[in-house]
């Protein structure tokens, strides 16, 4: 009973006016109130502050300038070995493995499409039937910033309006299509594994979500998907986005989900369901690069 009420609760909620309250609220330089909940949060949630790279909370003005905190560069080492393609982000696997024709496994019993998920794109699922996902989740606790699993070429941005439903695991086990219906950021990238899709999903209290060629992403909420194309490689104005490098941050928590090419990479046989995972240890490796077959 308490489990329908929670779902129901989801569907009801005014999440839009909750989240933008909370942004709001994020953003506030309130001093020694500011301070008190960032050391509530430390507390709370366990938060490692050895390896923080500021560890003064003084030094953040705002509860957001914390939740997005960098971490020391010695934290999350890289592996820069160019035939591996390493974790996104700090979280835990919700779901990996093969796309079955154009479905993705979201819990058991529920599936979206790719179409679905891609806003409609069929050219950009097409790149994708039968590949690879893997699905991450980033609880409140986490390090929120994304990095870039390999080298890539931006090609392609969509921002798709949707709605805000929490991303925990058992409103994922519950609410179907929940990544196709909430707002979301889609990058396309061309690699040297072929086109690669990171998508940086939503939720309720998600204030905003940024990448670093653009500001932060406040477009109208009219139902409209905005679209952004970028130059190919050795072409005037090609942003390229080094593996390890950062490309965006959610403030507060959310998903971020990664599509690959079918055969093109292989994922590392230690991953599983609900594992925790850490910005530049091992996702796959690679199993044709630049059309060269590697293993």
């Amino acid at each position: 009973m308490l489990n329908r009420i929670k779902i129901i609760l989801q569907y009801l909620l005014p999440k839009r006016w909750l989240t933008k309250l909370v942004g709001w609220s994020a953003e506030r330089r309130c001093g020694w109130l500011t301070y008190g909940a960032i050391k509530l949060f430390i507390y709370w949630y366990k938060i490692n502050m050895q390896e923080v790279k500021q560890p003064d909370i003084s030094a953040y003005p705002t509860f957001n300038a914390f939740f997005i905190r960098l971490l020391s560069n010695k934290a999350r080492p890289i592996d820069f070995d160019p035939n591996v393609i390493v974790l996104p982000v700090d979280g835990m696997i919700s779901q990996f493995g093969i796309i079955k024709g154009n479905q993705v496994f979201q819990a058991k019993g529920h599936h979206y499409s790719l179409e679905a998920l891609l806003a409609g794109y069929k050219s950009m699922a097409n790149l994708f039937y039968d590949g690879t996902f893997v699905t991450i989740y980033l609880s409140p606790r986490d390090y929120h910033r994304v990095h870039m699993p390999c080298n890539g070429i931006l090609r392609e941005m969509l921002y798709v309006p949707g709605k805000l439903f929490s991303v925990n695991q058992f409103m994922v086990e519950n609410i179907p299509n929940l990544f196709a219906l909430n707002e979301r950021i889609i990058c396309l990238f061309d690699t040297d594994f072929g086109p690669m899709v990171q998508i940086l999903v939503g939720a309720t209290i998600v204030s905003s979500i940024e990448t670093v060629w653009t500001e932060t992403l406040t477009l109208p909420k009219n139902g409209v998907i905005n679209r952004w194309q970028y130059p190919k490689a050795n072409t005037d104005g090609a942003l390229i986005l080094l593996k390890g490098q950062e490309m965006g941050y959610f403030k507060l928590g959310s998903t971020v989900i990664n599509l690959f090419a079918k055969k093109k990479i292989l994922l590392d046989r230690y991953l599983y369901t609900k594992c925790i995972t850490r910005v530049g240890q091992r996702l796959a490796c690679g199993i044709m690069k630049n059309n060269r077959l590697l293993i």
